[in-house]
Formats: structure tokens, sequence, C-alpha cells
């Protein structure tokens, strides 16, 4: 009986980190992204929507999605842009002082999440 109370706590563990990471990625974005990045309008900077469009058609697999996104979000440059026409528009996005773990959090959030759908701190 002892083990199975076990088992039940570090499967219980488990979810309960799982959903604590996915709390903490929507956190992130939404606590920095969303300041110059709306989730369906483009104001200030290309929205959420344009953006995760143009990284998945260069980049669909995940990994290559979330390494991609996040090195670029450390160190913006025109000349690693896949966004080009969006730089024109709005200027390059400026040094935000992330560390890469954050940013890779941050593009994995997006990359995982349907904007379409509700989801915590969506737009109306």
């Amino acid at each position: 009986m002892l083990k199975n109370n076990h088992k039940y706590f570090f499967l219980s563990l488990i979810f309960v980190t799982a959903l604590n990471a996915a709390d903490m990625r929507s956190l992130l974005f939404h606590g920095n992204c969303i300041t110059c990045h709306a989730e369906h309008k483009s104001i200030s900077a290309p929205s959420i929507d344009e953006i995760k469009e143009n990284y998945l058609r260069a980049f669909p697999i995940k990994k290559d999605f979330v390494a991609y996104m996040s090195e670029w979000i450390v160190s913006p440059s025109t000349k690693s842009s896949i966004m080009l026409s969006a730089i024109k528009k709005y200027e390059l996005m400026p040094e935000l002082g992330f560390d890469l773990s954050t940013t890779q959090e941050i593009a994995a959030y997006i990359y995982e999440t349907d904007f379409s759908k509700e989801h915590e701190g969506h737009e109306y």
C-alpha cells in the first residue's frame, strides 16, 4: 500500500510541475511580450499571430522554432531576421536583456499555444 502511495505522489508531483511550467511560460509571455506584440493586432510591432505564422513556415519543428526564435530575441539582428518587412515597418526590436533560458520558455509557449482559442491572458 505504501508503495502505491509513493507512486501516486510522484505522478501528482509531475502533473503539478507540468502545470506550473505552463503557467510560468504564460506569465513570461503575457508579462513581457504583449507590451508590444498584441496577439491578433499589429499596433507598435507585429502581432503574435503574424510572428508565429512566419516562424512556423520557416521552422515547423518545435526545437528549431524555439532555438531560432529564442536566440533572435536575445540578440535581434536585421541580418538574421526572417521578418524583414516587419523591421522596415516597425524598426528592429531592441535588445531586452533576457537570458536564453527565458526566451526559450517564451518561444516554446508561442509554439504550443493556439492563440485562436481561449487561453489564460487572451484578448477579447
